[in-house]
């Protein structure tokens, strides 16, 4: 099941459109603001994004600069029909651009293509982004652009624990506990410093696992 950010300040439209994707099977998110959906974006993952382009905060461009780099679609849906505006959205990766009035068929139909592509994708190629890390689930092998980083079976397991919780505060011990050896060895706390460490220069700063004191560890989206 697809999850979409929906970003439309107003409740009449968002609630109309959330309740025809909901019929389709689609999970939705809403949020009526770019504040709340920055907050979302930073806690999660969604597949496809549906902006408002004129918003009480800010602009969805803004939104759609927050999503660079997260694997997210995204679909403008807003009544500003302006040739360079359109163009701006589409040069920037923007997967649609539907101007309103809309009809509601017509965004269920172009909302199936872009998730039905996205499925498509990841079904050829199963992959995490994470920063600017690419990693090949399938063959286990991580990338930073056109460049192979070998790990170690460990490091690999901890950047995945990363991959898989973006954006989430995770504690020393809950990382400990998914990064049990697989000899059944425990993995001791100090020896998570110096993992943690290693990972960072191997990535070259391609993701940003910041360290929370006394508490864990989180890395960005």
């Amino acid at each position: 099941m697809s999850k979409i950010l929906l970003v439309e300040d107003d409740t009449m439209i968002s609630s109309g459109i959330t309740y025809a994707l909901e019929l389709e099977g689609y999970e939705v998110i809403c949020g009526r603001n770019k504040n709340e959906a920055f907050n979302i974006i930073n806690r999660e993952d969604v597949d496809l994004a549906i902006l408002d382009l004129q918003l009480p905060d800010g602009t969805g461009f803004e939104v759609f600069e927050k999503l660079k780099g997260t694997g997210t679609a995204v679909i403008f849906l807003t009544v500003v029909d302006d040739e360079n505006t359109i163009v701006k959205a589409f040069d920037g990766g923007a997967e649609d651009y539907i101007v309103k009035p809309f009809r509601i068929r017509e965004l269920l139909a172009r909302v199936k293509r872009v998730t039905n592509s996205l499925h498509n994708q990841n079904s050829s190629a199963n992959e995490i982004m994470i920063g600017k890390v690419i990693i090949n689930v399938d063959e286990a092998k991580v990338y930073v652009g056109s460049e192979t980083i070998d790990l170690t079976a460990l490091e690999y397991r901890l950047l995945l624990i990363f991959a898989n919780n973006k954006g989430i505060l995770l504690t020393r011990e809950k990382i400990l506990e998914k990064i049990w050896d697989i000899d059944g060895n425990y993995v001791e706390d100090n020896t998570l410093t110096v993992y943690v460490k290693r990972l960072r220069e191997k990535l070259h700063g391609a993701i940003n696992i910041e360290t929370v004191r006394g508490m864990g560890y989180r890395v960005d989206k």
